[in-house]
C-alpha cells in the first residue's frame, strides 16, 4: 500500500490504472481506499462545479444580452446555446443535480452578477440582486430577455 500512495502522489494516471486492475481482479485488500474515496467524492463535486460554471456563464450572456443590447452578437447568442444545451448534458449525465438546480441556479446568479459588471464596466448596481429570469426562462431555448424598458441611470 506504501508504494500504491507513493505512485499516487507521482503518477495519478499510473495509479488509477493500477487501482482499476486491482478492482477487476478483485483485489481489494491492495486498494488504496483512502485516495480512491477522496477521488470518488471529487468526481461527484467535478459534476456539481461543471453544472455551476454552465449556469454562470449562460446567466451572464443572458444578462449582457439585456444590458448591452447594442453590442448583442450572433457569437452571444451562440454562447447561450451552447451553455443551454451543456446544461441538459450534465444533467441527463447526473439527474440527481436536478434536485439542486434551482439552488445553483440561484446561487450561480450572485457569482454571474459580479462577473458581468465587471466585465461590462457597468456599475453592479445595473444588474438587480434578485435574478431577473426564472430558471425555466433561462433554460428554454427560445427566451431572450427583453431589452426594452430598461431603466439606465
Amino acid at each position: 500500500m506504501a508504494a500504491t500512495r507513493s505512485l499516487y502522489d507521482s503518477d495519478f494516471y499510473a495509479w488509477a490504472l493500477h487501482n482499476a486492475a486491482l478492482l477487476k481482479a478483485k483485489r481489494f485488500d491492495e486498494l488504496d481506499f483512502d485516495h480512491l474515496v477522496e477521488e470518488i467524492e471529487s468526481m461527484g463535486k467535478s459534476e456539481g462545479r461543471e453544472l455551476n460554471n454552465r449556469l454562470k456563464e449562460l446567466l451572464m450572456h443572458l444578462l449582457k444580452w439585456q444590458y448591452q443590447s447594442e453590442r448583442q452578437s450572433r457569437s452571444w447568442l451562440n454562447s447561450i446555446n451552447k451553455q443551454r444545451i451543456g446544461i441538459d448534458e450534465v444533467l441527463d449525465e447526473n439527474p440527481s443535480l436536478k434536485y439542486e438546480l434551482e439552488d445553483r441556479f440561484q446561487q450561480s446568479y450572485k457569482y454571474a452578477r459580479r462577473y458581468v459588471a465587471t466585465e461590462t464596466r457597468l456599475p453592479l448596481s445595473t444588474f438587480p440582486e434578485q435574478c431577473p429570469y426564472s430558471l425555466q426562462e433561462a433554460l428554454d431555448a427560445d427566451f431572450l430577455p427583453d431589452t426594452e424598458n430598461l431603466s439606465h441611470d
